[in-house]
């Protein structure tokens, strides 16, 4: 199916153009996102005449994307969540949990500009990508951690997926005396 773009789609074409996509692409996608328009003489006569308007209110969007974008790139945000002494999570951080994360923070993103290809299910830092607009693209950084201190130290680069790292002991250093107490055995001996 022929289509006239009304804005940029990434890997597909600029706003104006006219390209050959797939039925269900168009019909599912483009068509009821107001993304495009089918490729016919009347529509491509309205597009000519709403042009100037369409670019305009594809201007304003990017504009507001760049404002946000400037106070959102390269934040940090810290994520507390149950996690094993492997760092494997007990559950998952996805696309609706950084945006919730973002509204709290007082950033309205939607779960759709949230670039996550799979859950996140370990503790660390991880960079997720935002697509603010077509033409605006940001990362940030999510601290996952067990508690808000594990998450400074994280922030620091000490890394907490070790024994020795969550309890700051040699798990390899230990010797059974440092369990057990020579002199309790005399004690009781004594008795």
């Amino acid at each position: 199916m022929q289509v006239i773009l009304l804005e940029r789609v990434p890997k597909l074409g600029q706003m104006g153009e006219t390209v050959k996509v797939r039925d269900g692409f168009a019909r599912n996608f483009l068509l009821p996102q107001g993304k495009a328009l089918r490729a016919n003489e009347a529509n491509k006569k309205r597009f000519e005449a709403e042009r100037a308007t369409l670019e305009a209110r594809n201007l304003e969007r990017k504009g507001e994307a760049q404002k946000v974008a400037e106070v959102l790139d390269g934040k940090s945000f810290i994520m507390v969540r149950a996690a094993g002494e492997t760092g494997q999570l007990y559950g998952s951080v996805a696309a609706r949990d950084i945006v919730e994360a973002l509204a709290a923070e007082g950033f309205n993103v939607g779960r759709n500009q949230v670039d996550l290809n799979t859950p996140i299910k370990e503790i660390g830092l991880h960079k997720v990508v935002l697509h603010l607009h077509s033409e605006v693209e940001i990362s940030i950084e999510l601290n996952v951690a067990r508690s808000p201190e594990e998450a400074e130290r994280q922030a620091k680069g000490e890394s907490l997926t070790s024994v020795d790292a969550i309890y700051g002991v040699d798990e390899d250093a230990l010797r059974p005396e440092d369990f057990f107490d020579p002199e309790a055995d005399r004690d009781l001996d004594n008795e």
